[in-house]
């Protein structure tokens, strides 16, 4: 196992604060950029940019998950 060398001179403040800062910037943006939520035009509920509203099923205007479909499946029970 190879040693990891040691540093010369001590790091100066300044520098120690830039590479945090750094490191610091770059999670903030990837985690403000993590989910972004938008309003349903249709029921103001909140959901998911470029995916369907998980309340009404309807996507930029027109309805593509048919509640009304599921809703049979489960109440139809075999004796």
């Amino acid at each position: 196992m190879s040693k990891k060398p040691t540093p010369k001179k001590r790091a100066s403040h300044a520098q120690t604060y830039r590479r945090y800062k750094t490191f610091a910037r770059k999670t903030q943006k990837r985690l403000f950029n993590a989910a972004s939520l938008s309003v349903c035009p249709k029921c103001r509920e909140k959901r998911l940019s470029h995916a369907a509203c998980p309340a009404c099923g309807d996507y930029r205007g027109r309805s593509v998950i048919n509640f009304s479909k599921k809703i049979d499946k489960i109440t139809k029970v075999k004796a």
